[in-house]
């Protein structure tokens, strides 16, 4: 902020982490609209090239908008997207995230729950990291980039940690063959985790990498429902046992193995964020703070 030229009451106003989460989600719904304009053009072509395309339009198309709000809107610049270092986190990301879905299936299988009984062709592989590249841009972008981040600045991050994972848990109820276990879940290991990823890097590289490898892992490998939309996989399984062990028809996800590891994982990772700092108190607590330090 430029001391010389202090901000007006109006931009303070519209700088306010409220104001800029209702700015947000207007902006996030006009990316929609575009989002659902280009799909149209994909209306008669079925190749998989093509929608793999269509997704890393969209995507992009969002990487966009977040820049430009934040650059033009925030007046900060756009460190959640900064390129040094992306390589690196976005790697980590996915070993991680094909490693965490691998132990949940492991575990799943030492119980009888999962064995392979045939393959599919590599071409499958297309359209699931279609999906993955799909959800794992716009949902981190929406969900950790905009609404974590903006509620934790205005109510502090055991709020936006509390809110936006019940809110990421809560809208998956809506998926096809969801129920209110697998939205528990969602809420539990997705929740958790990914905004602990994003706590310790203060960037959306890391936590990008972690969702599309795990939905990419679960579909596009594992053969087993993506949250609640089946899905074939380079591996054809045979699932059975309890939904508590299997996930059921909504996936591994709604899974007992899933929540334990998932979780646990994330714990711990919001066990470093404490431990590095990176919790942030509410707006009045830091201004009181800062007041008193002036003193």
């Amino acid at each position: 902020m430029d001391e010389d030229n202090p901000p007006t009451t109006a931009l303070k106003i519209l700088r306010y982490p409220a104001m800029l989460l209702v700015l947000a989600v207007a902006t996030a719904m006009a990316g929609f609209v575009i989002a659902g304009r280009l799909s149209k053009l994909a209306i008669g072509h079925h190749s998989d090239g093509i929608g793999l395309l269509l997704a890393s339009m969209v995507a992009a198309l969002f990487v966009a908008l977040y820049a430009a709000f934040r650059r033009y809107v925030e007046g900060q610049p756009v460190r959640e997207f900064a390129l040094r270092g992306a390589p690196l986190e976005v790697g980590v990301g996915i070993l991680t995230g094909l490693g965490l879905f691998s132990l949940v299936v492991g575990v799943i299988a030492v119980f009888g729950g999962y064995r392979v009984i045939g393959y599919h062709s590599a071409n499958v592989l297309i359209p699931a990291l279609s999906i993955s590249i799909l959800s794992g841009f716009t949902e981190e972008i929406l969900f950790r980039g905009w609404f974590f981040r903006l509620v934790e600045r205005w109510l502090g991050s055991w709020t936006a940690l509390t809110l936006s994972a019940a809110l990421f848990g809560g809208l998956h109820l809506g998926n096809q063959n969801a129920t209110l276990l697998a939205g528990i879940a969602i809420m539990l290991e997705a929740g958790i985790m990914l905004a602990a990823i994003y706590m310790i890097t203060r960037r959306l590289w890391a936590a990008i990498g972690l969702h599309a490898a795990w939905n990419f892992a679960q579909g596009g490998i594992y053969g087993i429902p993506v949250s609640g939309g089946s899905m074939d996989g380079v591996l054809r399984p045979d699932i059975r046992g309890s939904d508590l062990l299997t996930g059921g028809a909504f996936g591994a996800e709604a899974s007992v193995p899933a929540m334990v590891v998932a979780t646990s994982f994330g714990l711990t990772l919001l066990y470093v964020a404490w431990r590095r700092g990176r919790f942030m108190a509410p707006i009045w607590v830091r201004r009181r703070q800062g007041a008193a330090e002036q003193e």
